[in-house]
């Protein structure tokens, strides 16, 4: 028997302190925002914690001073006062569909309603903005103390109805509208937290709330919400036993906003309930919306491992033009590997698949869209055949699916025609099985196009084009040989293999294959 049961699912505070579940201590956050702001937002993916981010805070101002007991926030370093309680206003979006702006609108009447019924304040009239700016300096007299304001999935409304531009619009306005009203009662608030997936900075919606602190990429908050490797290693420590704890790591570790990477909580304690490794996060639902808008501007996974993207890219989301990049971060499927931030360059950020899990089910799922109705993908028939090194089944297979890709990904793809776009599937393949594989592979004599390392082998990769070629008639198994670009693996105990690929683009399909 296990002492401390885990939270899968858990998002109250109050439950997960008083039912006997393992609990990750969050609270020296709490003191960090309080001694340095009051108006702050964060984005984090879906099943991050953020909910019950929002529930400890709003235990912690309503002044529940035995939820806290061992915690930091008790601690006297912390100075926090749970003789003082706050009145916590919280707008939560995670629940339930809003398909229709009438259903928003309805959503937040509902919720001044309550408050005011709660707070035996005289109901009030008007459009949520207008009303929550009455009720507020209402509720600070009724009470005699400041405000705090919590709202959960703020952008939910709008992720909801990706793919219909007006409704999407339509609740924006009436967020800007409500969330715009928070800005003139500084004077009757005491912390502001808005937390969701996505930035829409470009849209306005903050723009009567121009005052909110920005933590998404700040690094000193990088692991406010996820576990990190030892938050695992200490609180589930007796859930670890009989693992292997860089197995772990490689599977499920490795989100990260410019500081410390941490684990998805869904994710791990799913993991740890079964000790069977699989896609337990990417399993819970790709967002359609993601998918859809893929197809309409298709890259490959190779393409989006090693992305340098700035602030930009990462840091808004515009419902006008809409980035698979800026989307792709958001959610979660890629992550912050490392930044530049100097006064020459400015900030610079390198994004990548954050663990196997995301790296290996996001591959899997474009296959699988890359050959639309055929069934040619058989993964564990390439696992077969690259463990047992069966060349001419590797090419059997890697022929099938080539021509199993419908035209219209190629009417839709300029690059099709060119060898990085052929690596790129190479890459997608290999990547799905959850090997490593590394896109121009640097050596001290050039780049090679791909290296996939397996259990028993080292897979060097070349790969050319007829008629697309500036290197001549040199093959390119003799590049890999005359470059030596396996020079740097030879002190490897595994078995180095070199293929040279030549795809025709009429065909689009090998032309030759050379190991």
């Amino acid at each position: 028997m296990y002492p401390l049961k885990l939270p899968i699912g858990v998002q109250s505070f109050e439950k997960m302190r008083t039912e006997g579940y393992a609990y990750v201590d969050k609270t020296q956050f709490i003191s960090d925002l309080i001694s340095k702001g009051s108006y702050y937002f964060l984005s984090r993916p879906r099943r991050f914690g953020k909910s019950l981010f929002i529930d400890t805070l709003d235990c912690a101002f309503s002044g529940k001073k035995d939820l806290f007991s061992g915690l930091y926030l008790e601690s006297p370093e912390a100075g926090w006062d749970f003789n003082t309680t706050y009145p916590v206003l919280r707008v939560d979006f995670a629940g339930g569909a809003l398909r229709e702006i009438s259903d928003l609108t309805n959503r937040l009447t509902s919720t001044l309603n309550g408050w005011e019924e709660l707070y035996e304040i005289e109901k009030s009239s008007g459009d949520p903005g207008d009303r929550l700016l009455s009720l507020i300096p209402k509720i600070a007299k009724k009470t005699k103390n400041q405000v705090v304001i919590l709202i959960d999935e703020y952008d939910r409304p709008i992720l909801d109805n990706i793919g219909d531009l007006s409704l999407m619009q339509e609740m924006r306005d009436c967020l800007k509208n409500f969330y715009g009203a928070i800005k003139p009662l500084d004077l009757h608030l005491k912390f502001v937290l808005l937390t969701g997936v996505s930035k829409f900075a470009k849209t306005g919606i903050f723009s009567g709330l121009n005052n909110l602190r920005d933590i998404t990429l700040n690094s000193r908050y990088s692991a406010i919400c996820g576990y990190t490797q030892e938050d695992l290693e200490t609180v589930f420590l007796e859930y670890l036993a009989d693992l292997d704890l860089d197995e772990v790591k490689n599977w499920y570790n490795g989100y990260s906003w410019t500081g410390e990477a941490v684990y998805n909580p869904f994710d791990i304690l799913l993991f740890l309930e079964e000790k069977t490794f699989r896609p337990y996060w990417f399993e819970t639902g790709t967002p359609s919306f993601l998918i859809t808008l893929w197809q309409k501007k298709p890259r490959l996974p190779a393409e989006y491992d090693g992305l340098v993207a700035g602030d930009e890219l990462l840091g808004s989301f515009d419902p006008e033009y809409i980035r698979i990049e800026t989307l792709l971060f958001q959610a979660g499927y890629l992550t912050i590997r490392s930044y530049v931030s100097n006064p020459y360059e400015g900030t610079w950020y390198t994004l990548g698949f954050p663990n196997r899990e995301v790296r290996e089910a996001f591959n899997r799922q474009i296959l699988h869209l890359l050959q639309g109705d055929s069934d040619t993908v058989s993964l564990p028939l390439i696992r077969e055949a690259i463990e047992s090194a069966d060349y001419a089944l590797l090419r059997t297979i890697f022929h099938s699916f080539f021509a199993s890709i419908p035209h219209d990904w190629y009417r839709n793809n300029p690059v099709a025609r060119y060898e990085g776009y052929y690596a790129s599937v190479v890459y997608t393949y290999f990547a799905s099985l959850g090997y490593e594989v590394i896109p121009e592979d640097t050596s001290n004599k050039g780049r090679v196009d791909l290296t996939v390392k397996t259990r028993t082998g080292i897979w060097i990769f070349e790969f050319k084009v007829l008629g697309i070629d500036k290197s001549g008639n040199e093959s390119p198994l003799d590049q890999i040989r005359r470059r030596g670009y396996a020079e740097k693996y030879r002190s490897d105990s595994r078995q180095i293999y070199e293929i040279g690929i030549v795809f025709n683009p009429e065909t689009r399909n090998i032309e030759k294959w050379e190991i």
